[in-house]
C-alpha cells in the first residue's frame, strides 16, 4: 500500500507545504484531493482562514483549480464562503457528523450480511491482507497510514458488495464525521481497537457468520460517538455551537 498522502503537515508541526501539482490528472480535480485530505486530516484545522491565491502559489497552480476545488468542498460543507468577509475551513458540524454516521451505519451492516451470506473465494485474503497494512502503519506510528488503511478496509467491504459507488456517497456526506473520527483517533488504545475489530468483523465474514458481522461492524462505528464529550472538551474551538 502506498503511503498517504504527505503534502500537508499536521497540526502543531511545521507550516504545511503543499507540493507543486503533477501532469496526470486535472489541476482541479488535485487541488480538491489536497485539500480534502488536509482538512480530513486536521492539517487545515477547523476555523483556518484561506486565501485562494496563497493556496494557488502552494500548489503551482493558478486560483481556477483552486476555485473550483473550493467550491466542490463548500458543497460538502466543509469550506465557509462569508461574503465581503473569508473563506475559511468550517468548524465540525455534529448534527451533520450524526447524519453520516447513521447513513454510513445502515449501508455497511446490510453489506456485511451479504457478504456473510456468501463471501467470495478471494475475499478472505483481500481482508486479511488490508488488517495486515494496518498493523504495519500502526508499528510504525503513522496515523495518516492508520487511517488510509482503515479506508482501505471499508471500501474493499463495498467493492466486494458489488456496490463501490455508495463508499463515494458516504464519503462525500462524511466529512465532519471523518474529522471526529480522526480527533479520536490518537486516543491510546484505539488503533489497537481498530485493527481487533477490523479482524473479528473479517473473521465474521469469512465464517459466514451473519449476525456476527452486523453485530461487529455495529460495535466498530460506535466508539467515537461514546467519546464525543471527552473529544469536544479537548477541541471545543474545532467545533461548531450547539
Amino acid at each position: 500500500m502506498c503511503p498517504p498522502d504527505t503534502a500537508l503537515a499536521p497540526p502543531g508541526g511545521a507550516r504545511p507545504v503543499l507540493t507543486p501539482l503533477g501532469p496526470r490528472h486535472s489541476a482541479a480535480e488535485i487541488a480538491y484531493g489536497q485539500l480534502r485530505r488536509a482538512v480530513i486530516s486536521l492539517a487545515l484545522p477547523p476555523g483556518t482562514v484561506l486565501s485562494r491565491a496563497e493556496l494557488a502559489a502552494r500548489l503551482g497552480v493558478s486560483q481556477t483549480p483552486v476555485r473550483e476545488a473550493l467550491i466542490r468542498l463548500q458543497e460538502e460543507g466543509l469550506i465557509e464562503v462569508v461574503p465581503h468577509s473569508a473563506t475559511r475551513v468550517a468548524r465540525i458540524d455534529i448534527a451533520s457528523a450524526r447524519e453520516a454516521s447513521f447513513l454510513r451505519l445502515a449501508l455497511e451492516v446490510e453489506i456485511v450480511r451479504r457478504l456473510a451470506a456468501a463471501p467470495a473465494p478471494a475475499l478472505a485474503a483481500g481482508l486479511r491482507a488490508e488488517i495486515a497494512r494496518m498493523r504495519e502503519w500502526h508499528a510504525q506510528g503513522d496515523q495518516d497510514g492508520i487511517a488510509a488503511a482503515d479506508e482501505a478496509f471499508h471500501a474493499l467491504l463495498h467493492a466486494a458488495a458489488g456496490v463501490p459507488g455508495l463508499r463515494e456517497l458516504i464519503r462525500s456526506r462524511s466529512g465532519h464525521l471523518d474529522r471526529l473520527r480522526r480527533l479520536h483517533l490518537p486516543t491510546p488504545g484505539k488503533a489497537e481497537r481498530i485493527l481487533r475489530e477490523h479482524a473479528a468483523i473479517a473473521e465474521a465474514i469469512i465464517a459466514r457468520r451473519m449476525d456476527a458481522a452486523e453485530r461487529n461492524m455495529r460495535h466498530h462505528l460506535s466508539h467515537t460517538f461514546a467519546e464525543l464529550d471527552r473529544i469536544r472538551s479537548e477541541r471545543p474551538d474545532y467545533f461548531q455551537d450547539s
